[in-house]
């Protein structure tokens, strides 16, 4: 049955325009927290209608949704919105096509981004590992500074690896970021540990036993509105794979800095070290340039003042 709208209640003409320029501008979130509101529909009420239509949502995935905690990503999910739009009495494709991927811009809002596919050999297993998480496209994330200190044991193995990670939200509503490990050849993702060390705390965690990537979810314990920043500290343990001859960084968006350093057991040190990038997985290496190794500390760093869409790392020749 149709909604009727009283046709000279100024106040229904004010809300119904807040509306047309929410759907217009959006973001989805804000959108849909609006429509909520001008239809006077509480969440339970529209998970009953959804479900008299055979579509099945949780109460709290409709709250993270409307609130931009969450972002509707599984086909499930999408045909959801469709049927919102029905429930909610919008004009069809409204609420979907603020899901649409957004074109590239420039800027530190929402920096120029790079597929996974270009980053990671593995990307479908990734993707698929980041679909079960729910993760919208960026994170709703960006990074201001990046510090990563990377151990190599003595049995030229990946010990581990520790961040201390400083994020600026650009929507409301982030209270999570999704950290990835990418192990060298062997490494069972099972056996990682990941480790909250600062102002997070280890939520769903998820992995892909042959690709050797595990996907761990950091819970923040506030809700970042947009454009406050967030600093919080995390780990990997892992020792679990062969030989490593290289670590490297995957960026999807450009700004930030990064900064990191790589440090050799004592047993074990290398006879040359590296800096390298490289535009995407399967290119070439390139802005090699030679590091030193400093004796006492047994330690090479590089530092990017401002990233690029790309891989930068460090490789190592073993003596």
């Amino acid at each position: 049955m149709a909604r009727t709208r009283p046709g000279g209640d100024p106040d229904a003409h004010a809300a119904e325009a807040e509306l047309a320029r929410a759907l217009r501008t959006g973001p989805f979130h804000a959108a849909l927290r609006t429509a909520l509101s001008v239809r006077g529909l509480a969440l339970h009420r529209v998970q009953h209608r959804l479900a008299q239509r055979g579509v099945h949502v949780g109460v709290t995935s409709l709250s993270y949704w409307q609130q931009g905690a969450r972002r509707p990503q599984r086909p499930e999910s999408l045909r959801a919105v469709r049927v919102l739009e029905e429930v909610l009495e919008l004009p069809a494709h409204s609420l979907t096509r603020l899901l649409e991927p957004a074109a590239p811009r420039t800027g530190a809002e929402r920096p120029a981004a790079r597929s996974y596919r270009s980053l990671v050999e593995e990307s479908r297993a990734l993707e698929r590992l980041l679909a079960e998480l729910e993760s919208p496209a960026d994170g709703g994330l960006h990074t201001v500074c990046h510090l990563e200190r990377v151990r190599i044991g003595a049995g030229r193995e990946l010990r581990g690896r520790d961040s201390h990670h400083v994020v600026r939200a650009h929507r409301d509503g982030v209270d999570r970021y999704l950290a990835i490990h990418h192990g060298d050849e062997g490494c069972d993702p099972g056996r990682v540990a990941v480790r909250a060390n600062e102002n997070c705390r280890v939520g769903r965690v998820r992995w892909h036993t042959a690709a050797g990537v595990l996907v761990a979810e950091l819970l923040f314990d506030t809700r970042l509105r947009a454009g406050e920043t967030h600093v919080f500290g995390y780990g990997f343990d892992d020792g679990t794979a062969g030989p490593a001859a290289e670590y490297v960084r995957g960026f999807s968006f450009a700004g930030g800095q990064y900064v990191l350093q790589v440090r050799f057991d004592a047993a074990a040190l290398p006879a040359r070290c590296l800096r390298f990038t490289r535009s995407s997985a399967a290119a070439p290496r390139g802005g090699l340039q030679e590091l030193t190794l400093a004796g006492r500390h047994r330690m090479v760093h590089l530092v990017e003042p401002c990233v690029r869409p790309g891989i930068v790392g460090i490789a190592w020749e073993w003596a």
